[in-house]
Formats: C-alpha cells, structure tokens, sequence
C-alpha cells in the first residue's frame, strides 16, 4: 500500500480544481505551505495577469547541480464527461485512486511532496529541485517562464525527470508539436446566386484536403524513426467552425490542425508549404472579392524529446526506476523545453499511465504509486551518498 502521506497528500492536490481554465495559486499555496513546514523555501513565477505561477524548490546545497523532479499542476476539464466517481474527491476502491489528475499528473507530484520529511531529515549530498508548472495541458505555455528564470541561475541541474504518466518506464524520446488556427474569410450572399459569392468553407475543405494528403504522404513515405508506435510524423484536423444558414454563401470558416514531428522533420518547413497553399487559394478568392482570405495563426507549439539512450543520465534513471530499456510515448510533454532551452539531459519517468489520463474516472493503481515510492528512494539514497550523481 502507498504512505499515508502519499495518499493524503494526492487527496489534498485532487480537491483543487485546476484544470486550465482556472488558477492554480490555491494548490501552490497549500504546497507552499506544506513546504514552509518542513523549512524548505519556495519561489514562484506568475503569469502575466498574476492568476497563476509555477513553482520552484531547492532541497540540500544550492552550490551544487542536482536532479529536478518536474510536473505539472494543470488538469484537462471534466465537462462533459460520464464519472461514475466525484472528480475532485480521491475515491480509494479496487486498488486504483480515482480523482482527475491522479494519473496526469497529481500521483507524481504527491509521491515527490510525501519524500520532503526525509529529505530534510537526512541531508542531502546532492540537491533536488522540484519544479511545478502551470498550463502544460495546453501547449506546455507556463513553463516558459520558469525556463527564462532558471536560464539566469548560476549553476542548472544536471538532470531532469519529468513525472508523467509512463508506467516507471524511462522514456527517453517523444515528438514535437506545432498547432495552428485557420481562419478562412469569404464573401456571402444569397445561395441561389452563390456563384457571385466566396464560400469560405468550400475553400477551408480544400485546405483540409491538402493536410489531409500531407498526412498520408508521412504515413506512406516518412521519414520515419524507430522506437515510435507510429514511426512517422502525424497530421491532424481537429475541430472546424462555420457557416450560417444552409441558404446563405459562408463568409467564414475556421478549423484547427496540428502536426507531430518526429526529431529529423522540421514541422516549420511543412506550415511553409501550407502557408504556400494557402496563399494560393486566397489569391483566388480575392479575383472576386478582395476582401476575402486566409489567416493562419500558431496556438501551440513545442519541441520534442530525444536524449540519446547511452547517456549517462539513462542508466542513472534505469536503475532507480529497477527497469532496463527505454521506451518512446506518443504524447508531449515539457522535457523538448528543459532540453533545447536550458542544456538539461532529460527523461520522462512517472508512476501510471496515459491511457487513463484525460477520461473519465482517471485513476491510478496504487502498485504504481508504490513503485514511484520505491523510485523516490532510491534517488535520495544515491543523492545523500557523498559520490551519490546523476551523470
């Protein structure tokens, strides 16, 4: 069975609703206090508008480079989906704890609140940092501020272990991403003359149909990289927007898409050759009406993942996590930022898995959570030791 500790822990962090939408400051003021107790000093770096921050710790020497354990506080919304358990109460049942983020990624962040007291209580030779951050769920946008901050340190740790959900796999590579919004203005009129019109979702749907051709040419042509389940980059449209009446031409239509490249294919160059279309099809609009075209506006966009796997870092993190191996994932996450960024070797390691993340009833079984105990461990025993490093 997981702590006590853990467990109450991950009940506290799961009563605060953070998905992305909301402000994360209760939650970071409930760890910063938690922290506090235990003497252990904290920063944080807001947004903006000061509704939200990212957290940052040093435990041990501060003379030193250490191992950041990073993760973040955001959770994906619950709206409109069927929970047969209270998302925001850890419901305890079958051996699993249900609770949105307990996956994704609270289980992580209370396993590495739960080992502050031996940390303190046995000092360590080598530092940890914890770094908490806001808004990931939504193109890893928080962060970005806490990179700037670390970017102006005198010393960076040595290595960063990101705790999503992979099973206590060390993970070692995953893909990039760059999402987009398209905006297709048109020029409406009465359907029965649409001729004389500029329908913006007839010219959105050849857009679409363009995307949709490049996807297939990855999938058939590549390039592609081993170790990846889909072993190619990935294009996909996800929602589209427009029109207002069956009997009026549309004037507008707008769509999201995003590419997920593998580390050797610039996603850049592929947008280019969109924008190249796209540019294209508004030069033929505007022959009607030269108010018509297409905007194309970046919403998200980070790098991937690729620590090389005979890096020493590697088989520090194997061997904490007891595995051999290294694995790829399918999803992002904020390590292509620490990585290119800041110089940081970095790993994806964390108890549970994505395939309960982002649904309903999330949950993680509570053996993953003792493994991440168990992982925890054995860090601060190699980081109270005198030689205790992670490279």
């Amino acid at each position: 069975m997981a702590s006590a500790l853990t467990l109450e822990i991950l009940q506290r962090l799961i009563g605060y609703d953070t998905t992305s939408a909301n402000s994360n400051l209760a939650l970071l003021d409930y760890v910063r206090g938690y922290l506090n107790g235990y003497g252990v000093a904290s920063t944080l770096v807001h947004d903006e508008a000061g509704q939200k921050a990212n957290l940052y710790a040093t435990l041990g020497p501060e003379d030193k480079p250490g191992v950041m354990l990073s993760g973040h506080t955001d959770t994906v919304p619950v709206t409109g989906q069927q929970w047969s358990h209270e998302p925001y109460r850890l419901t305890l049942e079958d051996g699993r704890c249900y609770g949105r983020g307990t996956a994704d990624m609270k289980g992580f962040l209370a396993l590495v609140l739960a080992a502050v007291p031996e940390m303190v209580e046995q000092p360590l030779h080598t530092p940890v940092h914890l770094a908490f951050s806001y808004d990931e769920e939504i193109g890893c946008v928080g962060v970005r501020r806490l990179i700037d901050t670390l970017a102006e340190l005198p010393l960076k740790p040595a290595l960063c272990i990101i705790g999503e959900p992979t099973q206590m796999k060390v993970v070692t590579a995953h893909k990039g991403k760059i999402a987009a919004r398209v905006s297709v203005r048109g020029k409406e009129c009465h359907s029965g003359l649409a001729p004389f019109g500029v329908n913006a979702i007839n010219y959105a749907a050849r857009l679409i149909q363009w995307l949709e051709r490049l996807a297939i040419q990855k999938r058939n042509q590549g390039p592609f990289e081993e170790g990846y389940e889909i072993p190619y980059s990935t294009v996909h449209t996800g929602t589209v927007e427009g029109g207002t009446a069956l009997n009026i031409v549309p004037n507008h239509c707008s769509f999201l898409f995003e590419i997920r490249n593998i580390a050797v294919e610039d996603p850049r160059r592929l947008l280019a050759e969109f924008q190249d279309h796209a540019d294209t099809l508004a030069a033929e609009m505007r022959r009607t009406d030269p108010g018509c075209g297409i905007d194309i506006e970046i919403t998200t966009e980070y790098p991937g993942l690729s620590t090389a796997n005979d890096a020493g870092v590697v088989a520090f993190v194997q061997r904490l996590a007891g595995t051999e191996g290294t694995h790829t994932i399918g999803f992002g996450t904020e390590g292509g930022l620490f990585s290119r960024a800041l110089g940081i070797p970095t790993l994806v390691c964390g108890p549970g898995s994505m395939e309960q993340g982002h649904k309903p009833d999330e949950f993680i079984e509570i053996s993953q959570l003792e493994q991440g105990e168990r992982f925890i461990a054995r860090l601060l025993a190699q980081l109270r030791a005198p030689a205790g490093s992670p490279t």
